[in-house]
């Protein structure tokens, strides 16, 4: 099968819904909810099919292709908006909205994006290296890579990718791109799978060599750890009470972000042993923590084997202000995209 007819399956979707306070087939949910990752809109027609007549549900994505997909829902409870999830603040008060009742974030990159070998991101087929998820914005891992010193090259592959061989992949980058410039994907993928795999006979079970660079890549170009601090605080201030946050996450970097947030809110940091005041006697917290983070059933992991990673997280607004400006402090992140660009 091609890569571009792949059928995009959501992560996670009945876990999903049920977090959301959406999960009776017959829910007839009033108020409005936010899906700020459209993708090709399968959580999406999921959430209207369980919206009543005073339902709204407002899509945002980054992505210009999903965006002229959301064109086929008619509905006229739905919007889509052209936007980073950064922007979310911004799109909801263009519409005049003040709060919501729910919002769904599904976080990192669709299928629909790696299974187009044009789009650049995919290890499996040769395309231009570009990883952007909004081509009309920004610069591309091409010109990125053309660019970086050795330097922040093996800085962005460490932090953003996690590769222990982080160094020796910029090295083999930097030499690579002095014969020529790396302008395709497979190039860059035999570089990098060049530089590993001299240096380690084994991955993980089926893994490309290149995984993880790629992966560092793609979240620098796309500054995905930034949008993800940025989106949070925002998110969680347009809360009703009583309205929930879902947020699905595909790896340590982004799940340890929306851990913060919800710990931040929940005040879930444990108090020392020592300490005069019991937990129970402090102020209620802006959030409360809906149970554990939800991973996929051995069946769907079995049949979308791309949802293995994904860690579903939900929070619910209390009656309690939020600090939404302290959130935003503790989210800073420790080393932004612009650390290692030229």
């Amino acid at each position: 099968m091609p890569a571009h007819s792949f059928s995009h399956r959501p992560v996670l979707l009945d876990e999903a819904l049920a977090g959301l306070n959406l999960a009776g087939a017959h829910t007839r949910a009033a108020g409005t909810f936010v899906d700020l990752t459209f993708g090709r809109g399968g959580h999406s027609r999921a959430i209207l099919a369980r919206l009543g007549p005073a339902g709204r549900l407002v899509a945002l994505d980054r992505d210009p292709e999903a965006v002229a997909a959301a064109a086929s829902i008619t509905d006229p409870r739905f919007s889509i908006h052209h936007a980073p999830f950064s922007e979310f603040g911004r799109v909801l008060d263009g519409l005049g909205i003040g709060v919501v009742q729910g919002v769904l974030a599904d976080l990192g990159v669709s299928s629909p994006q790696l299974d187009d070998p044009a789009r650049g991101f995919s290890l499996r087929g040769d395309g231009p290296l570009d990883m952007r998820m909004d081509p009309t914005r920004g610069v591309s891992a091409a010109d990125w890579i053309a660019t970086a010193s050795e330097q922040q090259l093996a800085e962005a592959i460490a932090g953003y990718g996690e590769e222990r061989f982080a160094k020796q992949v910029a090295k083999a980058i930097v030499a690579a791109r002095e014969r020529e410039p790396l302008l395709r994907t497979q190039e860059l993928a035999a570089v990098v799978a060049a530089a590993v795999l001299r240096r380690e006979a084994r991955r993980e079970a089926g893994q490309n060599p290149a995984t993880r660079t790629f992966q560092a890549l793609r979240i620098l170009v796309n500054r995905e750890l930034e949008e993800v601090a940025l989106m949070l605080p925002q998110a969680l201030a347009r809360l009703a009470a009583g309205g929930r946050l879902a947020v699905i996450s595909f790896h340590s970097l982004e799940g340890r972000l929306v851990k913060r947030a919800l710990r931040a809110g929940s005040a879930a940091d444990e108090l020392p042993r020592d300490w005069p005041v019991r937990a129970r006697d402090l102020p209620e917290p802006a959030l409360r923590i809906i149970g554990r983070a939800h991973q996929p059933s051995a069946a769907e992991a079995a049949s979308n084997p791309r949802a293995r990673s994904a860690r579903l997280r939900i929070a619910e607004r209390t009656g309690a202000p939020l600090d939404v400006a302290a959130l935003a402090r503790r989210m800073s992140i420790d080393r932004g995209p612009d650390a290692w660009r030229s």
